[in-house]
């Protein structure tokens, strides 16, 4: 990787120093790589004064640390980085959504070697040594696009679409999974054990039978 592509990551201003968070610079953090808006905005003070580094739209932004490590997505703003973060900027006979992609479906091995447990964190001197599989540049444009074109497509999938009375709403708000315990309540029922038990009475016993034909 770092034959082909520069990479430096940030660093954090002074929290102690409250003006460096008063600002319109994105601070883009390792959980926000993927986002269009930041928790946190800095300073151009706190860009002189610190280790922060600027990124553009587009760039590629890889997540080192904690539970996010080896994310990686194309920065969504204009903004700055700390050093959770590595900004990795291809040359221009490489294509960035290639090695984007690239880096994505390599994540769980990347993670395997280099993180054991799952603990511990990347540097940025690991993913420059990544040894990385380069078609040439048309081919890597091609299979950019081509993953590209897949997330869209999933992203619209992830969009549920529901009809009632001939009206469509569409939900363009992020689902969660949730384990259904969580939320309801689950309880089954006893069978008679003779059968006498069954025949009399107005309650209607259901079984699984009459639940799989329904």
């Amino acid at each position: 990787m770092g034959e082909i592509a520069e990479t430096y990551s940030g660093g954090t201003p002074s929290v102690s120093i409250k003006k460096y968070y008063i600002g319109n610079i994105p601070f883009i953090r390792s959980a926000e790589i993927n986002s269009k808006s930041t928790e946190l905005f800095i300073n151009e003070e706190a860009l002189l004064y610190s280790s922060a580094k600027r990124v553009s739209t587009g760039d590629i932004l890889y997540a080192l640390y904690g539970a996010t490590s080896g994310e990686v997505g194309r920065a969504a703003l204009n903004g700055a980085i700390n050093q959770a973060v590595l900004a990795i900027l291809p040359q221009k006979k490489y294509d960035s959504e290639y090695l984007m992609q690239w880096l994505r479906k390599s994540k769980f091995k990347i993670i395997g070697t280099f993180l054991q447990g799952g603990q511990g964190n990347l540097s940025a001197e690991i993913v420059k040594n990544l040894n990385i599989d380069l078609p040439n540049k048309v081919e890597q444009e091609k299979i950019g696009n081509y993953f590209l074109n897949l997330d869209n497509l999933i992203t619209l999938h992830q969009r549920k679409y529901f009809c009632s009375n001939n009206l469509i709403f569409t939900i363009t708000t992020a689902w969660e999974q949730r384990k259904l315990g969580k939320f309801g309540y689950t309880y089954t029922g006893l069978s008679g054990k003779i059968k006498e038990d069954f025949g009399h009475g107005q309650a209607r016993f259901i079984t699984y039978n009459i639940v799989r034909d329904a």
